[in-house]
């Protein structure tokens, strides 16, 4: 994660604000959402993570891989004041053929096969996170294929979140900032390009109905990252034209 551009927290800070007094000046507010990839057990980064989220009173949605999930991440959680576990596939495992973009719950399998795997993730995560699961699924790689999305109530998930749509089918709620840099190396998009896409999110929507979502993955931050979580998150939390909803409440409405 070499050559990152810098984060500088009070440059992104002040102008993330500036967008939202916009927004406020204008009569309006917009909503927010924060869910956090891979979680399987509990680290320093997830205690930072969490920490962000209750320093700041924001609720965050864990995206946990059932298959290694541990008992020692499900007391963790429920150790929490708002944050809540939804169901990151399976086993965050590449079944499409070579060539072809990384996906989960992809076309490479017969439909059954994806759902049985779903059945026996939610199961876990049922009893992981007895007060804390909530039956939502997030496809690893943000991607799934039409006919698993369309039966994924047989699995008992009828949310779903993946990124970037705006406003999605009943009960999806998508991601759309995400600040790192995935294919270049992995390192922060840089304070400007983060900026971009927030005011190009906050333009898109006339009213808070459709929350935009950041998007996070606490083990592959680095410091540069970090601090652009940080500096997001307590600019939205604290400004008054910016909305926090209930994330039970999201995925049921």
């Amino acid at each position: 994660m070499t050559d990152a551009p810098p984060a500088t927290p009070a440059a992104f800070a002040a102008g993330f604000r500036a967008l939202l007094d916009d927004v406020a000046a204008a009569g309006r507010t917009v909503s927010f959402w924060w869910r956090d990839d891979d979680a399987v057990e509990p680290t320093p980064a997830l205690e930072r993570l969490i920490g962000i989220a209750e320093r700041h009173g924001v609720p965050l949605a864990l995206a946990v891989i059932p298959a290694g999930a541990t008992e020692a991440l499900g007391a963790r959680v429920e150790r929490t004041r708002n944050t809540y576990a939804i169901q990151h596939g399976w086993s965050h495992t590449n079944h499409q053929p070579a060539g072809s973009r990384a996906a989960e719950l992809g076309d490479a399998r017969p439909v059954d096969a994806v759902l049985a795997e779903l059945v026996a993730g939610r199961a876990r995560l049922e009893t992981l996170f007895p007060q804390r699961f909530l039956p939502v699924l997030t496809p690893p790689w943000n991607r799934i294929a039409p006919a698993v999305a369309e039966r994924r109530g047989e699995a008992v998930l009828p949310g779903l979140s993946a990124f970037g749509a705006l406003d999605g089918a009943p009960a999806r709620v998508d991601t759309h900032v995400d600040p790192i840099a995935w294919r270049i190396d992995r390192g922060y998009i840089g304070d400007a390009k983060a900026l971009a896409i927030s005011g190009e999110q906050i333009t898109a929507r006339r009213d808070a109905a459709a929350p935009i979502g950041l998007l996070t993955h606490h083990l592959a931050h680095d410091d540069a990252v970090w601090t652009f979580v940080e500096a997001f998150v307590s600019v939205a939390a604290s400004h008054p034209a910016a909305l926090w909803p209930d994330l039970p409440a999201l995925f049921a409405a």
